[in-house]
């Protein structure tokens, strides 16, 4: 049994307590806190008997065989320094740390330890990833790509107060292309590699960040259009275009429905079964992870996406 610490008490880290509940073979143990009474609060909340006050308790403690990370965005290098210091395997949320460079080397780092560090990207290892893939050859060659998270979020409202949060706040790595924006360009550096070049426009909210914004990826052969927003919502899905039928995908961070409909043809509905809770695959990589599987793959996939938010990030807010 893998026994697993939990660094964060937000939101997330709920839904991950939740998926390791239906993987065989993990369990968390205890939940970290440098607030040691909310600590305490969540670990009750989630059913865990046991906290630690700080990282460090935490990969001391004797119950903790490896450390899922949901701090913000700006402590990930740091804190993934210290638990692959101390030999103890690392899930760590997204994006995994600020830029490209700061991947690398965390990836190097861990590599020549021998500990496995991997990005907790859940699109990555989700059934609906794997069934876009086997349905790509049936579109014939690739022309268009579209793909889009929009989803407006409650917080953005603080924002309109005046106030600052987290996910907004640039000084801890928050913005909308961090937060909603890398699921789209990862699942196109899954699915097609990394593009010839990238364009983007952001549009700057009051928090000093991007809320919103598009970006225009070229390939050999075809055009990828990427957007993301967290303060506005959308109805629409996202689509690949090829030149012998078209796929149309329900949610690209957890594609569940998609239509494929050939040229001059009938839609053909495709549904993806897959558990409730979208955190399972990648709770399942991770066990596998630690049991040998290789994340060679799985690191420069981060990287490659890293590095479009890295060229994303120079462009000056709108």
């Amino acid at each position: 049994m893998i026994r697993i610490g939990i660094v964060g008490t937000s939101s997330i880290s709920a839904r991950f307590a939740e998926a390791v509940t239906e993987v065989d073979g993990v369990e968390i143990s205890r939940v970290a806190s440098r607030d040691a009474e909310r600590a305490r609060a969540f670990a009750a909340e989630i059913g865990v008997p046991g906290t630690a006050e700080g990282l460090s308790a935490l990969l001391a403690a004797p119950d903790v065989d490896a450390v899922y990370l949901a701090s913000p965005n700006s402590l990930h290098l740091a804190q993934i320094d210290e638990a692959v210091g101390a030999g103890i395997p690392v899930l760590v949320e997204k994006p995994a740390v600020l830029t490209a460079r700061d991947w690398d080397a965390a990836a190097s780092r861990a590599r020549e330890r021998g500990v496995v560090l991997l990005e907790a990207m859940r699109s990555a290892y989700d059934p609906g990833l794997a069934a876009v893939r086997e349905l790509l050859p049936r579109l014939g060659t690739i022309r268009r790509v579209a793909l889009r998270y929009e989803k407006r979020s409650a917080r953005y409202d603080h924002v309109l107060a005046g106030e600052q949060t987290n996910i907004f706040d640039p000084a801890l790595g928050g913005s909308a292309l961090r937060d909603l924006g890398v699921y789209p360009l990862h699942v196109l550096v899954r699915l097609f590699g990394a593009p010839n070049s990238v364009h983007g426009v952001r549009v700057g909210i009051a928090a000093g960040t991007d809320g919103a914004g598009s970006a225009l990826a070229a390939y050999d052969g075809f055009v990828a259009d990427v957007a993301w927003s967290k303060i506005t919502d959308t109805a629409l899905p996202s689509e690949i275009q090829g030149e012998e039928a078209s796929l149309v995908i329900d949610a690209i961070d957890a594609p569940r429905r998609l239509v494929l409909t050939p040229r001059g043809g009938r839609p053909e509905e495709v549904r993806v079964e897959a558990p409730r809770n979208p955190m399972v695959g990648e709770v399942g990589f991770f066990r596998d992870a630690i049991a040998g599987r290789d994340t060679a793959a799985d690191h420069e996939a981060t990287a490659q996406t890293l590095r479009l938010v890295d060229a994303l990030l120079d462009v000056p807010l709108s």
